[in-house]
């Protein structure tokens, strides 16, 4: 069964950072691209940050510059590295594993609050 556990949100302030992890169990992690998507209150959820197996990062023009993603395989763990922060990244965070063969898998989220 393909778990995937996000952590590492909180609430800071503007201008701070914090570093959002994600734990996949249950499958080929090496295998499979990354991707961080997040969802504010009243807003659909939107991509953030993608990965793929071979390490090829892309990133929504809004953090650009400032949310790194990487991953590192030996642990099954994906990063987004939050850097200058602002009120408008307030959201829940989700990461999603897709396979080789398109299947997607789903984290339940973690909240990242930024107060201004």
């Amino acid at each position: 069964q393909v778990q995937l556990v996000e952590s590492g949100g909180g609430l800071v302030q503007a201008g701070e950072s914090l570093r959002l992890s994600c734990l996949v169990s249950g499958t080929s992690f090496g295998l499979g691209a990354m991707g961080w998507y997040r969802q504010a209150p009243r807003n659909q959820r939107e991509w953030v940050a993608g990965i793929s197996r071979g390490g090829s990062t892309n990133y929504a023009d809004s953090v650009k510059g400032r949310f790194p993603i990487s991953r590192d395989n030996a642990k099954n763990t994906v990063y987004l590295e939050m850097n200058s922060l602002k009120p408008e990244d307030t959201a829940v965070y989700y990461c999603k594993w897709t396979s080789g063969t398109g299947y997607e898998y789903w984290g339940k989220g973690t909240q990242v609050t930024v107060s201004s």
